[in-house]
């Protein structure tokens, strides 16, 4: 049996380094192998303004830092940088011509080639582990028919398991009371009820997460501090009472009344809602954005944006200024808007007429495609469908918010239509598991669908 070294190579498809091009520093101490093809399809790929041309030509400007220095590449090139100390492995290009002919792959097609060239290194390094990283499934199922180690690439990830990713609400034990209740704290400040709570249970929550007990005695409450173990609770305002309603709307569980919480609160910069469809994200996202920049004009005005992923074939081209191309993308809002419109029943059907002028008027529709460069100042900035986002992306829009902007994220991770994109790896999961606990970041999961009882039926069943 050949004693096998604990160094591995790992043989990256092309699509990794679309997708992230620094895979290249995320291998450690292991080799890296790039086959001929892989290179050929990162230059067919490097033209347009697309998220796989700028990551091909990313890459590339890695390759040209790495390879530069390099006197003798049948030796392989040195990962470690000034910039990535850590890593001890080196990057391999392919300088040998290889047989192609493999009598189980028909063609010489890319990926064919690819495990050709894995298989050709397999027989050469007997003593090393050969791997190869593709996010394409088919690949990696020739290659387990080929007797190849082949795995997804995982480093992306926020986490392996998205049923992990925290909810923002807690749900407090029955005999919680009967423990606590002598030795809890309780006080008014500026008309608003807090508690003070002590016991292991402090240490798992995270600030403006949501703490509710729905026995006896019901209680709900918003995170404010944590200190070891214990925790100052405020109590959270009802906005499932007509009195409170926002622009109309009322809460109609817990879950959106913990979101109108948030939504609502100035000190908070960045929301998240996730949640399936029709719980209301969007609507509530809409309705408080209304409220703060048309009644209290805490913000200059509305930006709505979303990805332009489509769920079945593209329509192709469309006429028209930025935000006339953004329209068919767009129904959402004019669906919760028609909501919005319809809730006002003391103003008549003229009054109505001139609100929703009003309305559009004050809420504009961007592209992600012309985010670069920007700053928005006292803007409230609604990212619809966030799960087709990547973390890069998200980044590139979150960072774009200058002073007095509010941004709220709302998706699905159930429904993500971009490729190589999955639960763990979205945009949306990233930035939700990366805020937690910031003092002026809120998440809430929204469990409980209110669209129609159709709808309900179909999310749980289809």
């Amino acid at each position: 049996m050949v004693k096998k070294n604990n160094k591995k190579v790992f043989v990256l498809d092309t699509n990794v380094l679309l997708h992230d091009p620094s895979s290249l520093f995320r291998f450690e101490e292991h080799d890296i192998y790039l086959p001929m093809v892989t290179i050929e399809e990162l230059d067919n790929n490097k033209k347009g303004s697309s998220e796989v041309a700028r990551n091909a030509r990313q890459t590339h400007r890695y390759l040209e830092e790495i390879i530069g220095p390099a006197s003798d590449l049948k030796n392989g090139c040195a990962l470690k940088s000034e910039t990535n100390p850590h890593i001890d492995g080196k990057l391999f290009l392919q300088t040998e011509t290889i047989s192609y002919d493999l009598p189980i792959l028909a063609g010489v097609k890319a990926d064919n080639q690819i495990l050709s060239v894995v298989v050709n290194l397999k027989n050469k390094l007997k003593k090393t582990d050969v791997i190869l990283v593709s996010k394409d499934f088919n690949i990696r199922i020739k290659a387990r028919a080929l007797d190849i180690s082949a795995q997804d690439y995982f480093n992306d990830k926020v986490m392996a398991d998205a049923e992990l990713l925290h909810t923002g609400i807690y749900e407090l034990p029955e005999n919680f009371w009967e423990k606590h209740s002598k030795d809890m704290e309780s006080w008014q400040e500026e008309g608003k009820m807090f508690y003070k709570i002590t016991g292991p249970l402090c240490k798992s929550f995270f600030i403006n997460a949501f703490v509710f007990y729905d026995f006896d005695k019901p209680f709900y409450a918003i995170v404010k501090t944590i200190n070891g173990n214990s925790a100052t609770l405020q109590i959270v305002q009802d906005y499932t009472l007509p009195k409170f309603n926002i622009w109309g709307i009322k809460a109609k569980n817990k879950e959106q009344n913990f979101a109108l919480n948030l939504l609502m609160d100035p000190t908070i910069d960045f929301i998240s809602l996730l949640g399936q469809a029709g719980t209301g994200k969007t609507l509530l996202a809409l309705a408080a954005g209304l409220v703060q920049t048309l009644d209290k004009k805490i913000y200059s005005e509305i930006i709505m944006t979303r990805a332009t992923v489509s769920v079945g074939d593209d329509i192709g081209f469309l006429p028209g200024t930025e935000e006339e191309k953004m329209t068919p993308w767009m129904g959402a809002l004019e669906d919760n808007l028609d909501v919005l419109n319809e809730s006002d029943d003391s103003s008549g059907d003229w009054g109505r007429a001139a609100t929703q002028d009003l309305i559009k008027s004050r809420i504009k529709v961007k592209s992600l495609n012309f985010m670069r460069g920007r700053t928005f100042l006292n803007k409230y900035l609604i990212i619809d469908e966030a799960q087709n986002l990547t973390p890069k992306q998200m980044k590139t829009l979150v960072t774009r918010a200058g002073p007095g902007t509010k941004i709220v994220c709302c998706g699905n991770i159930a429904q993500i239509d971009t490729p190589y994109l999955t639960e763990g790896s979205s945009g949306l999961t990233y930035v939700v598991d990366r805020f937690k606990g910031w003092e002026h970041n809120g998440h809430v999961t929204l469990m409980r669908g209110e669209r129609s009882r159709l709808a309900d039926y179909a999310a749980d069943t289809l």
